[in-house]
């Protein structure tokens, strides 16, 4: 399950990201909830919140670590499908950015709520599956 929910993920996420910049110019922003959520393509050299801009090396061997690292340890996990869940969101997640990271030299960020910065499903996928991992180790790995 971690697989194909990994998959997905980035699956979706890369084709989000080509019909941005396919159908939007950069920085171009439509309202769909006005004031409150806009699609907004922007290009992030950085980061979350544009921080580090320009390391893309620097975030593709970091993104690999990671994804490595949990690859690892869903190996050595008992099955569970929390867990499944949750490393599948993170690493589909990041495997969404680093495509784009390799391929385009920036990240693609279109999800605009006006009060945060601009991200893309990637990111929610990582910060979605990193609640739920911590739920997962904080009440299941703990309890075993």
């Amino acid at each position: 399950m971690c697989y194909f929910i990994m998959l997905m993920v980035t699956f979706c996420d890369q084709l989000i990201k080509a019909l941005i910049r396919s159908n939007f110019l950069l920085y171009q922003s439509i309202p769909l909830v006005s004031d409150v959520f806009h699609l907004t393509y922007v290009q992030n050299t950085g980061a979350g919140f544009g921080i580090l801009a320009g390391r893309q090396n620097f975030f593709i061997i970091i993104a690999g670590l990671i994804i490595t690292g949990l690859l690892i340890y869903k190996y050595q996990a008992a099955d569970n499908r929390l867990l499944d869940l949750a490393l599948g969101l993170i690493i589909g997640g990041a495997l969404g950015n680093v495509i784009d990271r390799i391929f385009l030299g920036y990240v693609v960020d279109y999800l605009d709520f006006r009060i945060w910065p601009v991200f893309n499903l990637a990111d929610a996928m990582i910060v979605i599956g990193s609640g739920i991992f911590i739920f997962y180790f904080w009440k299941v790995e703990q309890s075993a």
